[in-house]
Protein backbone atom coordinates (compact mmCIF):
# COMPACT_ATOMS: atom_id res chain seq x y z
CA UNK A 1 0.00 0.00 0.00
CA UNK A 2 1.38 3.35 -0.69
CA UNK A 3 2.67 5.43 2.45
CA UNK A 4 0.29 8.19 1.68
CA UNK A 5 -2.74 5.91 2.01
CA UNK A 6 -1.55 4.29 4.87
CA UNK A 7 -1.18 7.35 6.64
CA UNK A 8 -4.62 8.25 5.61
CA UNK A 9 -6.09 5.16 6.96
CA UNK A 10 -3.68 5.25 10.16
CA UNK A 11 -4.72 8.97 10.78
CA UNK A 12 -8.11 8.44 10.36
CA UNK A 13 -8.43 4.79 12.62
CA UNK A 14 -5.83 6.88 15.20
CA UNK A 15 -8.79 9.76 15.63
CA UNK A 16 -11.47 7.34 15.79
CA UNK A 17 -9.36 5.62 18.81
CA UNK A 18 -8.95 8.79 20.19
CA UNK A 19 -13.31 8.96 20.03
CA UNK A 20 -13.25 6.56 22.10
CA UNK A 21 -14.55 4.04 18.76
CA UNK A 22 -14.35 0.08 19.35
CA UNK A 23 -12.46 -2.36 17.58
CA UNK A 24 -10.67 -0.61 15.03
CA UNK A 25 -9.54 -2.88 12.26
CA UNK A 26 -7.56 -1.11 9.16
CA UNK A 27 -7.37 -3.80 6.21
CA UNK A 28 -5.27 -3.33 2.74
CA UNK A 29 -7.65 -4.24 -0.03
CA UNK A 30 -5.71 -3.04 -2.62
CA UNK A 31 -5.01 -6.13 -3.89
CA UNK A 32 -8.51 -7.22 -4.38
CA UNK A 33 -10.28 -4.55 -4.82
CA UNK A 34 -10.74 -1.90 -7.40
CA UNK A 35 -12.55 0.69 -5.66
CA UNK A 36 -10.37 2.03 -3.14
CA UNK A 37 -6.94 0.70 -0.82
CA UNK A 38 -8.02 0.71 2.43
CA UNK A 39 -10.95 -0.18 4.73
CA UNK A 40 -10.89 1.34 8.26
CA UNK A 41 -13.58 -0.40 10.03
CA UNK A 42 -14.68 0.82 13.42
CA UNK A 43 -17.64 0.44 16.06
CA UNK A 44 -19.71 2.69 18.19
CA UNK A 45 -21.63 2.08 21.15
CA UNK A 46 -24.44 4.23 20.31
CA UNK A 47 -26.72 5.66 17.32
CA UNK A 48 -25.70 8.69 19.10
CA UNK A 49 -21.40 8.15 19.23
CA UNK A 50 -22.00 6.82 15.56
CA UNK A 51 -23.37 9.73 14.37
CA UNK A 52 -20.57 12.12 16.07
CA UNK A 53 -17.74 9.91 14.70
CA UNK A 54 -18.70 10.33 11.39
CA UNK A 55 -19.34 13.94 11.79
CA UNK A 56 -15.98 14.77 13.63
CA UNK A 57 -13.87 12.28 11.36
CA UNK A 58 -15.33 14.11 8.52
CA UNK A 59 -14.19 17.43 9.94
CA UNK A 60 -10.58 16.23 11.49
CA UNK A 61 -9.85 14.51 7.52
CA UNK A 62 -11.00 17.96 5.84
CA UNK A 63 -8.60 19.70 8.22
CA UNK A 64 -5.97 17.52 6.43
CA UNK A 65 -6.91 18.28 2.94
CA UNK A 66 -8.94 14.38 3.09
CA UNK A 67 -11.95 15.39 1.45
CA UNK A 68 -14.96 13.08 1.69
CA UNK A 69 -16.07 11.98 -1.85
CA UNK A 70 -19.47 10.99 -0.50
CA UNK A 71 -20.85 9.83 2.51
CA UNK A 72 -23.88 6.64 2.88
CA UNK A 73 -25.94 5.77 5.55
CA UNK A 74 -27.33 7.46 8.44
CA UNK A 75 -26.78 7.09 12.07
CA UNK A 76 -30.31 5.19 12.58
CA UNK A 77 -29.01 2.65 10.18
CA UNK A 78 -26.50 1.38 12.18
CA UNK A 79 -23.83 2.14 9.59
CA UNK A 80 -22.42 5.14 7.61
CA UNK A 81 -19.54 5.21 4.99
CA UNK A 82 -17.59 7.67 4.13
CA UNK A 83 -15.58 7.79 1.05
CA UNK A 84 -11.88 9.23 0.93
CA UNK A 85 -11.09 8.24 -2.59
CA UNK A 86 -8.71 5.16 -1.36
CA UNK A 87 -9.35 5.37 1.82
CA UNK A 88 -13.05 4.17 2.93
CA UNK A 89 -14.15 4.32 6.76
CA UNK A 90 -17.10 1.64 7.44
CA UNK A 91 -18.58 2.92 11.22
CA UNK A 92 -21.23 0.38 12.92
CA UNK A 93 -23.23 -0.16 15.59
CA UNK A 94 -21.99 -3.36 17.17
CA UNK A 95 -24.80 -5.46 15.76
CA UNK A 96 -24.23 -3.86 12.32
CA UNK A 97 -21.56 -5.15 12.25
CA UNK A 98 -21.86 -8.55 13.33
CA UNK A 99 -24.50 -8.84 10.92
CA UNK A 100 -22.28 -7.42 7.37
CA UNK A 101 -18.94 -8.92 8.94
CA UNK A 102 -16.56 -6.79 6.46
CA UNK A 103 -13.57 -8.79 7.90
CA UNK A 104 -14.99 -11.89 6.60
CA UNK A 105 -15.98 -11.11 3.47
CA UNK A 106 -12.56 -9.12 2.77
CA UNK A 107 -10.73 -12.02 5.88
CA UNK A 108 -8.24 -13.22 2.66
CA UNK A 109 -6.68 -8.96 2.57
CA UNK A 110 -3.94 -8.31 4.38
CA UNK A 111 -4.60 -6.17 8.51
CA UNK A 112 -3.06 -2.98 8.75
CA UNK A 113 -0.84 -3.02 11.94
CA UNK A 114 -3.02 -0.67 14.40
CA UNK A 115 -2.13 -0.56 17.93
CA UNK A 116 -4.81 1.62 19.48
CA UNK A 117 -3.95 4.06 22.61
CA UNK A 118 -3.60 2.68 26.12
CA UNK A 119 -6.05 4.44 28.50
CA UNK A 120 -4.67 6.74 30.61
CA UNK A 121 -5.19 5.23 34.66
Amino acid sequence: MDTDIREKALFAASFLDSRKAIDITVIDISEKSGFADCFVIASAASLRQLEALSSDLDDKMAERGWISGHTEGKGDSGWILIDFGDVIVNLFTIEQREHYNLEKLWGDCVRVDFEPAKEQA
